[in-house]
């Protein structure tokens, strides 16, 4: 072979085989940030607050290194699989916090993609939701109210980012479905502050029904 050919031939290997050995380690690695954040998000539903924020912290850890170690290959740390992994962890975290009522840390404080971030505090509605009616089974609650409010205060902030989909990387269809996810909810709060008025007005007529019965 050409010499010139073999220099080429030895070059393309050792730039493509170091590429592939960075794509397994991310694959490795964002497999593992999508379980801790799966398993942070299940935590918080069951109010097991402290094994959530153990979860988060390792969730971001890994986080850092990805994007770390995918800093020579910028095709493999902006790739959906990276991204969307890191998209698990945002919602993960802003689950957490949105629930607990923490300060909503930025995307320079979680160390992520604006477009990234946005993504996942759009699915944080869906975890919201959830929350809303895991309160609700208990009766109405202001808790659940503030949670819409929430809510609603997202999807405000998501229809303001008219941006193509090659920039939001699908952010607007996710705000469409978030619109239904609301209404949903609200629908779901009115009902259920509709039968407990109705209870309240049962009992204080049961009550009166008592009291005249006595006379």
């Amino acid at each position: 072979m050409n010499s010139d050919f073999s220099r080429l031939s030895d070059q393309c290997h050792q730039v493509l085989e170091a590429c592939d050995k960075a794509r397994e380690g991310a694959l490795e690695q964002t497999r593992l940030l999508t379980r801790n954040a799966a398993n942070a998000i299940r935590a918080v539903h069951r109010q097991e607050f402290t094994l959530a924020e153990q979860l988060l912290t390792e969730a971001r850890a890994i986080s850092d290194a990805l994007k770390a170690n995918l800093e020579p290959y910028p095709e493999l740390y902006f790739s959906g699989y990276t991204q969307d992994s890191i998209k698990e962890y945002v919602e993960a975290q802003l689950t957490l916090d949105l629930i607990q009522g923490n300060p909503l840390p930025l995307p320079a404080e979680l160390n992520v993609e604006v477009s990234t971030y946005l993504r996942g505090l759009s699915e944080t509605i869906g975890e919201l939701r959830r929350k809303c009616l895991d309160i609700l089974r208990q009766g109405y609650s202001e808790e659940a109210e503030r949670l819409l409010d929430l809510m609603d205060e997202i999807y405000a902030l998501l229809v303001t980012v008219d941006y193509p989909d090659a920039v939001t990387h699908g952010l607007r269809r996710q705000t469409d479905l978030a619109r239904g996810i609301i209404e949903r909810t609200r629908a779901d709060l009115t009902t259920s502050l509709r039968q407990e008025c109705l209870q309240k007005a049962i009992v204080s007529l049961e009550n009166k029904l008592e009291e005249n019965g006595k006379e």
